[in-house]
């Protein structure tokens, strides 16, 4: 026997769920707030996340509380965060690996960078560097890319690993100017680094805060930064869109997440909160000192950043044939 339920019930459920969403809003957060990372602690993930929280912690009236859940190049902490309830209570300081590089590269993820996760906020972002070793004869992007066309498959560049904008980042260069260079991944960007400063890859693509100190001390020579504006803290660098190639664009971003299904109204407090903090001198001081640039930003351009990035990857990916087991 099928049973008619009437129409002013589902009216009556909406209101209902309506009505919840600020009562949620004015009485949240009453207990401590967990933010998950998918790195390990004293990675830049948590470094950011700790700089935010200082703020977010005195403002919302309750502690905040960094969980790191490293491991399987960031799925292990990403799919704990997305299958936390969604009530606020469990955020996720996501970034461009795990909203980004890594939905692009490997074919199955335990968990859908897009339809798992509510954005929030875009906190911080920071240029690549297309760094060369000093041993190489070029000074600027122009002569790295006619010296590579010279010397096809003899120059190498390193990354942290298979799949890692590093990688992504050679391989975009490598399509976009038409050249051949072997991929040399290492276990890491602590050991890829140490790779390139000691000469035993050419070239490789590096965040700002750590090649800077090695470029102003001549143990590494920086071409070009991976944004469209310059960065400031190298400001007479030019932009790979300056050095000829327009639409080379990879960052490495920050941002704050949580589990899909959490209130709007939650969602809204946390980014209202976020941009309040992220405007303090000093916490966009301390991020600038970790080389960083604080953004802000709506839950919806957040949003739309992360489709971008998703998209984007994806696409080169595709069109090299890079593979992750």
């Amino acid at each position: 026997m099928r049973i008619q339920i009437p129409y002013f019930t589902y009216i009556l459920t909406g209101i209902a769920v309506l009505m919840v969403q600020p009562a949620a809003a004015q009485t949240y957060p009453s207990k401590p707030i967990r933010i998950l990372i998918a790195q390990a602690p004293g990675s830049a993930t948590d470094n950011i996340s700790r700089v935010l929280t200082s703020k977010l912690a005195g403002q919302m009236g309750q502690p905040f509380v960094i969980e790191a859940r490293p491991g399987a190049g960031g799925a292990v902490g990403t799919e704990a965060a997305a299958r936390s309830p969604a009530d606020g209570y469990t955020l996720f300081m996501a970034n461009n690996s795990t909203h980004g590089s890594n939905p692009a590269v490997y074919k199955k993820l335990p968990y859908d960078a897009i339809k798992d996760f509510s954005p929030i906020i875009l906190i911080a972002s920071t240029p690549y560097v297309l760094t060369a070793h000093p041993s190489l004869p070029v000074k600027n992007v122009k002569e790295l890319i006619a010296l590579a066309k010279k010397r096809p498959g003899d120059l190498n560049y390193g990354s942290a690993g298979n799949g890692s904008t590093h990688h992504l980042s050679g391989e975009l260069l490598k399509t976009m100017a038409g050249i051949n260079l072997v991929h040399v991944p290492y276990k890491g960007t602590t050991p890829a680094l140490t790779g390139l400063l000691s000469g035993e890859v050419s070239v490789m693509f590096f965040t700002v805060v750590g090649i800077e100190p090695h470029a102003k001390s001549g143990k590494a020579r920086a071409l070009a930064v991976t944004t469209p504006k310059r960065a400031n803290s190298m400001p007479d660098l030019p932009t790979m869109t300056e050095a000829g190639y327009p639409g080379f664009e990879v960052t490495s971003w920050f941002g704050l997440l949580a589990p899909a299904g959490t209130p709007a109204a939650i969602v809204s407090r946390v980014n209202a909160e976020s941009v309040k903090a992220l405007a303090l001198p000093d916490v966009s001081g301390a991020l600038k000192k970790m080389g960083f640039d604080a953004v802000g930003g709506t839950p919806e351009q957040f949003a739309a950043h992360i489709k971008s990035e998703v998209e984007r990857f994806t696409k080169l990916v595709k069109a090299t044939g890079i593979t992750v087991d």
